[in-house]
């Protein structure tokens, strides 16, 4: 898949794999979803959004699938030299104490790779 070792940027690889997830694993895209926690918006989006609930540093992409010991898988997307920041740490860290499966993914071999072992029942971080 030429997409596989292509330069995305983090939109672009979140909806490729939103394509991939769609495509290969339709059952499971029905449930999935994207956390829209990201972005630069208004002052008064970002107030509302806030207001409803959104949480900075949860990871863009739940999976509420249950697998194993897991409860769901979680997938945060970064490109480049991005890291987590300290936030999304924390987050990330409560999640997996929570029994959540928690990826962080570079690129969409990574994705597809961790959300296949995921749904197979192969995961065990």
């Amino acid at each position: 898949m030429e997409l596989l070792n292509s330069k995305l940027n983090e939109h672009e690889l979140q909806v490729t794999y939103t394509r991939w997830l769609e495509l290969q694993h339709p059952h499971t895209f029905e449930i999935a979803y994207a956390i829209p926690n990201g972005g630069h918006r208004h002052y008064a989006v970002a107030k509302k959004l806030k207001a409803e609930g959104v949480k900075a540093g949860i990871p863009d992409y739940h999976i509420p699938v249950p697998r194993g010991k897991f409860h769901g898988m979680y997938i945060e997307f970064k490109v480049n030299n991005n890291k987590p920041t300290k936030i999304q740490k924390e987050k990330i860290k409560r999640l997996k104490e929570e029994g959540y499966c928690v990826h962080v993914c570079y690129r969409l071999e990574e994705a597809i790779d961790a959300t296949n072992m995921y749904l197979d029942g192969h995961a065990d971080y």
